[in-house]
Parts: C-alpha cells; sequence; structure tokens
C-alpha cells in the first residue's frame, strides 16, 4: 500500500508540473492573440469591383483564413475523389 501511495504521490507531483506548463502556454496564447487584435484594429478600405467597403485589419484576415482553410479542404476532397475514381 505504501508504494501505491509513493507511486501516486510522484504521478500528481507530475501532473501538477503539466498542468502548469499548460496553463503557462495557454496565457501566453491568450496574450499573443489580445495583442494581436490591439496592433490590427486599424481600418482599411477593401476594393471590390463594384463596391468598396471599410472593415477592420483583424476581420480582414480572418476572413482570409476562413476562405483559405474551406477553400484548400474543398480542393484535397476534389484530388482525394478524383484519385479514388482512377483506382489505385
Amino acid at each position: 500500500m505504501r508504494r501505491q501511495r509513493e507511486a501516486a504521490s510522484e504521478l500528481e507531483e507530475q501532473w501538477q508540473g503539466r498542468l502548469y506548463a499548460r496553463l503557462i502556454a495557454l496565457a501566453i496564447v491568450v496574450g499573443y492573440v489580445i495583442a494581436f487584435i490591439i496592433e490590427n484594429s486599424k481600418h482599411v478600405s477593401v476594393h471590390f469591383v463594384v463596391t468598396t467597403t471599410r472593415v477592420s485589419i483583424v476581420w480582414l484576415i480572418v476572413l482570409s483564413l476562413a476562405l483559405g482553410l474551406i477553400g484548400g479542404t474543398l480542393l484535397s476532397q476534389l484530388e482525394r475523389r478524383r484519385r479514388s475514381r482512377r483506382g489505385p
């Protein structure tokens, strides 16, 4: 029983270390996101073919990221479908 308690105690100490490391990493990521938003809060004009609009740089970056992710996912699905029709 004593060995099990010692092993459990060591495991809890290791777990706490991981927990603190994760909390520190999370705090760094949150700080980075906040700094990113503050630095990119300026408004810019976006010119489309017919119209022009003003939008914050942060939203422009997020929109570009989302469109890129969606486009990449669709293209990979098309490539996968094309390969499966051709066969091995």
